[in-house]
């Protein structure tokens, strides 16, 4: 059995007359990737704030062996964190990456680094107040400072919420050089946009831990498939999905070729789904393989 990073014994937390976990029990290992999944209101996110020591609560939770209302200091100080909805911060981006640095003793370069395997200059944006910002930049900004700091535990919140296809795919790869080195738990409220991450899927349910599977996951974390698509006819609401996705198109345009992030597989087709009337043939392939 290895480290526990995670414990959580009888969690409940009530609002009101609304109790939104109801004696939740939870192990993680060190290492493990966990996809935390549920519909809206399951309990996801009321998780991950006991978890991060801002809610007081019933029964009993810790992250590497101490209880984080208690010591919540010392557990932020281990734990990226990506929220799923951007704080009201009015601080320039200059000061937040700064600020963020110091923190946790970090570099602030090492944030602009990840900012820029993003897609976004973060030094461009300098003096601009995190508040003005769009929520695709907000969400890279926030990725920027979980994952340009030494942590082993990164708790992402519906992490690629708002980030375009290659935002994605390079959110991916940053993902895939951390899996050796962080535990990881992953909120969202839909299985397939996270299932090539993780090694392990919790379901929440009014609260409570419904399923708890392991999952042969972490095989398409970094990989990059291959991708053609042939239309019957040049559709220009399909060219312009396809586009957008990152692919190239033929001259006559109907067809289109490129790359997909492994782990957007899924996402991929169910957004071809609905133009399969206009759709011929598509292909996905790994390096090596033939096409599915």
């Amino acid at each position: 059995m290895g480290r526990e990073m995670i414990r959580a014994s009888g969690l409940t937390k009530v609002f009101k007359s609304q109790r939104v976990l109801d004696g939740l029990d939870l192990r993680v290992e060190a290492g493990e990737r966990i996809a935390l999944v549920g519909a809206n209101g399951a309990g996801k996110t009321t998780l991950i704030r006991c978890l991060l020591g801002e809610y007081a609560h019933e029964g009993t939770v810790e992250v590497g062996g101490v209880a984080p209302r208690a010591h919540r200091r010392e557990v932020l100080h281990r734990v990226g964190f990506v929220p799923q909805l951007p704080p009201p911060l009015r601080m320039p981006v200059g000061a937040l990456l700064q600020f963020s640095a110091e923190v946790c003793g970090s570099d602030p370069t090492r944030m602009e680094a990840v900012s820029c395997a993003l897609g976004l200059d973060a030094r461009e944006l300098w003096r601009r107040p995190f508040a003005k910002l769009s929520g695709g930049q907000k969400q890279k900004l926030l990725i920027a400072v979980a994952l340009g700091r030494a942590c082993d535990l990164l708790i992402l919140d519906e992490p690629a919420a708002n980030l375009d296809p290659q935002a994605r795919r390079n959110f991916f790869d940053l993902l895939a050089r951390r899996r050796d080195e962080a535990t990881m738990l992953i909120s969202s409220h839909r299985i397939d946009e996270v299932a090539s991450l993780v090694t392990r899927v919790v379901e929440l349910d009014h609260g409570r831990v419904v399923v708890d599977d392991r999952v042969d996951g972490g095989a398409g974390l970094g990989i990059v498939l291959r991708c053609r698509v042939e239309l019957l006819r040049p559709v220009e609401a399909v060219s312009k999905a396809l586009l957008a996705w990152g692919l190239t198109s033929s001259n006559d345009a109907r067809v289109f070729e490129g790359t997909i992030a492994g782990p957007d597989r899924l996402r991929f087709l169910g957004a071809m789904a609905r133009y399969s009337g206009a759709v011929r043939a598509l292909e996905l392939a790994e390096p090596g393989r033939g096409a599915q």
